[in-house]
């Protein structure tokens, strides 16, 4: 019987590696799967590049991961947000690199590498730093800038209703950044706050098929952290 579940935060993120390059769902604290990145910090996989929305804020989740160290570059879209302080401090401190893409740039470019698009042209940044040693064309008299596509070894996300074939639904706004890093990932882990049986849910409203799902965590709203 296929069952992608696990039974632990622990057992979902096992094999991690250092190095990795990990995607990360979520929009601010919303859609983000907190207990897997805190989970990552237990598990101890360091000098890695990080892929999210934000830097994160306060002192859990993303922002405890840069605070132990473990982020060698980060790639990301608003990278100044209120209660980002840890982030802020190590730039200054030239403690962690940092690429900033624009926030549909950003998300373009994870759906291409799930759809096998190796690059693409977009007109955002072009003639501005965003821009500097990338190639720029003109189509129909606009410039536009040469975007890769951008992998990741691992995704972290979080949905809102599983099955153990790990088809996803996602909640409204917590839909966000994690469908197109489930797409674009080698290992996409997911948590997931409800269970649903096989065949239960419509497939027309699946929005990750489970093709795209390694593992599959069962927490809780307010479930405390494994």
């Amino acid at each position: 019987m296929i069952s992608k579940f696990v039974s632990s935060v622990a057992e979902a993120l096992a094999g991690i590696q250092d190095g990795s390059t990990v995607l990360l769902g979520g929009f601010g604290a919303v859609g983000q799967s907190v207990h897997l990145i805190e989970g990552l910090i237990e598990q101890g996989a360091r000098d890695l590049t990080v892929v999210a929305n934000n830097a994160g804020y306060g002192r859990v989740g993303l922002a405890r991961l840069l605070e132990e160290r473990r982020v060698r570059r980060l790639i990301c879209s608003f990278p100044r947000i209120a209660g980002s302080t840890i982030f802020e401090t190590l730039y200054k401190n030239r403690e962690i690199e940092l690429e900033l893409v624009p926030q549909g740039t950003l998300a373009e470019r994870m759906r291409a590498a799930g759809a096998g698009i190796p690059a693409f042209f977009t007109p955002t940044g072009v003639d501005t730093m965003l821009s500097a040693e990338k190639e720029v064309r003109v189509f129909n008299g606009r410039r536009y800038v040469l975007e890769e596509a951008l992998h990741g070894d691992v995704a972290l996300i979080e949905a809102w209703r599983a099955d153990r074939w790990g088809n996803l639904t996602y909640k409204q706004s917590g839909r966000n950044f994690n469908p197109v890093c489930a797409m674009a990932a080698t290992l996409t882990i997911a948590q997931t706050q409800h269970v649903a049986e096989l065949g239960e849910m419509d497939p027309e409203a699946v929005v990750t098929p489970g093709v795209f799902v390694d593992r599959v965590v069962h927490l809780p709203y307010g479930a405390p952290q494994l």
